[in-house]
This record gives C-alpha cells, sequence and structure tokens, in this order.
C-alpha cells in the first residue's frame, strides 16, 4: 500500500507541473503571464459495485461525499460535476456503474485530499461514523479509478 501511495504522489505531482503549462517545451513559447495562470483539471472517477450493492454504495457517495464536492463547487474549488451511468449493461470484465465527471479549478485542488480540510471535519463533526461510513462505501466496490482526463472542443481541430 505505501508503494502505491509513493506512485500515487509522484503521478499526481507529474500531472500538477503537466497541467500548469511548466514542460520545458511549452514553457518557452508562451509568455511568463500565461505559463502561471492556473487551468481547469478534469477527472473521471469510474465505480464498478458489488453486484447488489449499487443503492446501498450511492446512498453512502449522496450523504458522505456528494456534499464535499457541492460545498467544494460552492467554494469555486470545483467548476463542474456531472455523473453518467450506463443504459444497458456490459460484459463484467468492462462493466462500470457510475462515472463522476469533476472539472477542479486547477490541479493543486484537485489533489488535495478534502477529507483533511477543516470545513469538511466540521461538515461531518462525528468524525468516526464518517470515516466507518467512506470504509463501507469502498467495501462495496469491485474496482474504482480515477483518471485525468483532456476534454477538448473539437470545433477547434
Amino acid at each position: 500500500m505505501k508503494i502505491r501511495s509513493q506512485i500515487t504522489m509522484l503521478f499526481s505531482a507529474f500531472l500538477l507541473i503537466s497541467s500548469l503549462g511548466l514542460q520545458p517545451a511549452r514553457a518557452q513559447s508562451d509568455s511568463p503571464s500565461s505559463a502561471n495562470r492556473a487551468k481547469p483539471f478534469t477527472y473521471e472517477f469510474s465505480y464498478k459495485v458489488k453486484w447488489g450493492h449499487l443503492d446501498e454504495f450511492l446512498d453512502l457517495y449522496k450523504k458522505n461525499h456528494l456534499p464535499i464536492l457541492r460545498k467544494q463547487k460552492e467554494r469555486g474549488e470545483i467548476l463542474s460535476l456531472s455523473a453518467t451511468s450506463p443504459i444497458n449493461h456490459a460484459n463484467e470484465d468492462s462493466r462500470w456503474d457510475i462515472r463522476m465527471t469533476v472539472v477542479y479549478r486547477d490541479a493543486v485542488v484537485a489533489h488535495e485530499d478534502p477529507s483533511e480540510l477543516p470545513w469538511v471535519k466540521a461538515l461531518y463533526p462525528d468524525q468516526v461514523t464518517f470515516k466507518r461510513e467512506e470504509q463501507r462505501r469502498f467495501e462495496l466496490l469491485l474496482e474504482h479509478t480515477d483518471v485525468p482526463i483532456s476534454i477538448d472542443d473539437l470545433s477547434t481541430w
């Protein structure tokens, strides 16, 4: 688990540097003001839930995680939130149940751990229950991915 955490941190640092436009080739071609400007950063969170447990997962998500995302949107840290779910089913290998797309203000905000922020702890004063329910929400998963994505405007292609 420690190795995975270190890999995640390295990957996050790479994404942060990339999203801020600090790649050597781009930094030379951009003006200093545009290179330092924060850019929106988009994540797609995909969840594959154990059969028969989707309702329980969604109840816990709506109770414990969605309010955090909504508060981040209210604070201006998230620009948009959307959810997608399949209409039909797929085979088990490619099945997923819900995907959340979150457009953060910038990569720094996208990589913060909201559970460590004081306002989140104030939102959930019973931290024992909150942590237990969040643990249960993740126990219901067969698979969970967090993928940084790029949303391109095809009219510019």
